[in-house]
């Protein structure tokens, strides 16, 4: 069985989902409304998975998925496999329930609009009087003692005079006391039926609050998944033992685990499986209608990870990928004092993962000793080759670090493209302006994000075009993980992934045998020396 999070798709999946799409365009054109409707939703953006299994009798059977939920009854769907808990049902537990929350949503809305709304505009109303009197025996107050400060400085004055004065500014400030408790207390009705209201307003959102975490904890409770040794393990049981602590939303509810499910519970034997993307990218993802997709590893690792056991899975879980590739060195390229130029190659981290794949930051390590405190001032991509810094010893890192947090480094990449930018309409230079923001639940993937996003500038300039291949330069103003990739790939950006990204793009259509991105030049001043640097890397592609 192939890892759902780390393979290229078995040509019998690939088949099996150009099959599905003929029949998503014979819905298409049938002309039935409720047909129309679910083509409508996928043509929005979903992943459909397909999954291939062997029964008792070595017959193969190919099964259909799509995420989440279409329609008004949510997962079922003929051609596709059922749920792995059907809690939507209309008199089951969780919709009975739902429609008691809802109802209090509705109970809420109503209050808030109709009590407490009203008694607040009362209240409001009611205060403008005593606001208003309090502001004119103040202003009466204030100029009665400016009469007061302009006979008492012409030194005219006696002293019974100047007696009768305190007395008369002891008296308005009493007056002014006991006017504010006057109107004070004409308010207190008003306010306990404002602070009644709100009150009564918080408990009715603390049921609310209540009723909804219960539901959702008997949601997770009742979410019970198979795995390949028979076994079975509720929602809740497998996600406690994370850092998330309980399941994100929607989990098991994506592609993969539904058809592991009704593979399990019809006692088959899975052998392969794959996810692909149907329709429009959705919420700044970036996403290429009928490339092949990893499983999210936020829902779906942990519940994976526990449906998987008892299969064979190449490579196994959780193990990096590239353990035991052989890999070129990285080239020295410059050394002083300060700082080194490494030249990485494609595949080698830039600094330690959780696997035993090689790294710049090991490698230098090995070859520098302790002593020479060396460390990498920034990182690429594991699949991007080209120029990265090291420096030795805590200043030369901080000063190194500075820069590129400053902006002060000029970098300069080249890559290929999947596509013709001349056919595609694209300028041959220009900006490209998207901000970008975490995938939480399918780190590492980043995704355009106008509202929450990091500011993410690259500027480009296409060079070359041919065989459907574009070559470009980018020269990135911001450093953000992942940005060109995303820049190009976006629809939003360029429209065109860069070949052979794993991520982004459609690695098994290009054949490119890597991501085809180098890190090709870099300029800086170094303060420490003042000296002005410029290195170049030749472009292996």
């Amino acid at each position: 069985m192939n890892n759902p999070f780390d393979y290229t798709p078995a040509p019998e999946c690939d088949a099996a989902f150009r099959r599905l799409l003929g029949r998503i365009d014979e819905l298409r054109a049938g002309g039935r409304p409720d047909d129309a409707a679910f083509c409508r939703e996928l043509d929005a953006g979903k992943m459909l998975g397909v999954l291939i299994a062997v029964d008792q009798t070595g017959t193969r059977h190919t099964l259909y998925a799509f995420s989440g939920q279409i329609g008004d009854d949510g997962f079922i769907r003929d051609g596709f496999v059922g749920p792995v808990f059907d809690y939507l049902r209309p008199d089951g537990h969780f919709k009975t329930k739902e429609a008691g929350i809802s109802a209090l949503n509705m109970e809420i809305a109503r209050f808030e609009r109709d009590v407490l709304g009203i008694v607040a505009s009362e209240y409001a109303q009611a205060k403008e009087r005593p606001d208003a009197e309090v502001v004119a025996f103040r202003e009466k107050c204030l100029a009665s003692k400016r009469q007061r400060d302009l006979r008492r400085a012409s030194g005219l004055a006696g002293d019974s005079e100047l007696a009768e004065m305190v007395r008369r500014s002891q008296y308005e400030k009493a007056e002014l006391r006991r006017l504010r408790q006057r109107l004070r207390s004409w308010l207190e009705p008003i306010e306990r039926r404002l602070d009644d209201a709100r009150s009564h307003l918080e408990e009715m959102k603390l049921r609310r609050r209540t009723e909804s975490e219960e539901l959702q904890a008997w949601l997770f409770s009742n979410f019970t998944l198979l795995n390949a040794r028979g076994e079975s393990r509720s929602l809740a049981d497998i996600f406690a033992a994370t850092p998330m602590g309980v399941p994100p939303s929607g989990a098991g509810e994506c592609c993969a685990p539904k058809l592991l499910q009704a593979a399990f519970v019809r006692g088959w034997h899975p052998v392969a499986m794959a996810e692909y993307w149907h329709g429009q990218p959705r919420g700044g993802e970036v996403r290429i209608h009928g490339a092949h997709y990893p499983a999210c590893r936020g829902k779906c690792m942990p519940v994976l990870d526990w449906m998987l056991r008892g299969l064979d899975i190449e490579p196994p879980l959780g193990r990096d990928s590239e353990t035991g590739l052989t890999l070129p060195e990285p080239t020295i390229l410059f050394e002083n004092e300060w700082f080194c130029v490494v030249a990485k190659p494609s595949g080698m981290l830039s600094v330690p993962g959780k696997g035993k794949t090689p790294s710049v930051q090991r490698w230098l390590e090995n070859r520098y000793g302790a002593g020479r405190q060396v460390k990498t001032a920034h990182r690429l991509d594991q699949d991007t080759s080209g120029l990265l810094v090291a420096t030795f010893g805590p200043v030369a890192f901080k000063t190194m670090q500075s820069l590129f947090a400053t902006r002060c480094v000029s970098k300069t990449y080249e890559a290929l493209l999947e596509g013709d930018y001349e056919s595609r309409g694209l300028p041959r230079c220009g900006r490209i302006d998207l901000p970008l923001s975490p995938d939480w639940l399918d780190r590492p993937r980043q995704r355009v994000d106008l509202t929450d996003g990091k500011p993410a500038v690259t500027d480009y300039e296409f060079t070359d075009v041919a065989d459907g291949m574009s070559r470009v330069t980018f020269r990135p103003l911001t450093g953000r993980t992942h940005q060109l990739r995303v820049h190009a790939a976006s629809a939003s950006g360029l429209g065109m992934p860069i070949a052979g990204d794993r991520l982004y793009g459609t690695k098994s259509a290009t054949g490119a045998p890597r991501l085809m991105l180098h890190a090709a030049r870099l300029e800086f001043t170094f303060p420490l020396d003042g000296r002005c640097y410029a290195f170049d890397s030749p472009v292996p592609f």
